[in-house]
């Protein structure tokens, strides 16, 4: 692979109570990391609850929590996560960035974590 080919694809998943903020957010990490990562968001679950369903339905290579969780609804739903697909790559935005921050605290912070997880 050379180094103008973008790695992937990366089938992602969010975990969010707001989903069109999910997309949005998503949306713009994607096209600003694009020429380094093919990352296609696949969807979002809206709560905890629907971590087990969806990632069996959807079998992302991500999963993201969204800054509203805490660390340890955050560690259970990425476990959970693990649990189904013992591959998948998971992170969870710092709780409370989007209310400090808002959606491009969060992008930014998105596009710093992204390469890191993803190149592991």
């Amino acid at each position: 692979m050379s180094a103008s080919t973008p790695k992937g694809p990366f089938r992602l998943a969010t975990v969010n109570n707001v989903p069109e903020r999910a997309k949005k957010v998503i949306g713009q990490v994607v096209e600003e990391l694009k020429t380094r990562y093919i990352i296609e968001y696949v969807g979002n679950c809206f709560d905890k609850s629907e971590v087990a369903p969806k990632v069996t339905e959807l079998k992302p290579d991500i999963l993201c929590c969204a800054s509203m969780w805490t660390e340890e609804e955050s560690t259970e739903m990425r476990e959970t996560a693990k649990s189904i697909i013992p591959g998948i790559k998971t992170y969870a935005i710092p709780q409370g960035l989007q209310v400090k921050g808002g959606p491009q605290a969060v992008v930014e912070h998105l596009k710093e974590q992204f390469p890191k997880l993803l190149d592991s």
